[in-house]
């Protein structure tokens, strides 16, 4: 099904932007909040995963249900697995659309890729720090 995907940021995301390899930045930048029915349509429970394709590429997240969110509407916080599917054209303002991206959404017995295994996909190295 199609939604639109908004991005931006939430609390535990801004929390844990100084440690973009932790467990729980990847958790959280990898969830996307949908009105609990959307997620009823799709046969979705709290915590499944989905595949979200975008203009540019598709991710598996983890589906969570929001009653801060419309229907027809899903939320991702800013990070790489939004950035993983949205388009990269910034229209000369240095700042790519966050804000009006449609997406297709289905379940998906697929898990969420790590943020180094996202990384590694386009072409960057793992490093420890």
């Amino acid at each position: 099904m199609t939604y639109l995907m908004v991005t931006g940021r939430t609390v535990t995301q801004g929390v844990t932007v100084e440690n973009k390899t932790s467990g729980e930045y990847a958790e959280e930048t990898s969830t996307c909040f949908m009105h609990e029915f959307d997620m009823l349509e799709l046969g979705l429970d709290d915590q499944d995963a989905i595949l979200v394709t975008g203009p540019c590429g598709e991710v598996v997240m983890r589906a969570v249900a929001s009653v801060e969110v419309e229907m027809g509407t899903v939320f991702v916080p800013y990070g790489p697995y939004a950035n993983h599917i949205i388009d990269a054209d910034t229209h000369s303002t240095g700042m790519p659309d966050f804000k009006s991206h449609e997406v297709e959404i289905e379940p998906t017995d697929k898990e969420p890729k790590t943020v180094h295994k996202l990384m590694e996909d386009l072409g960057g190295l793992a490093y420890d720090r």
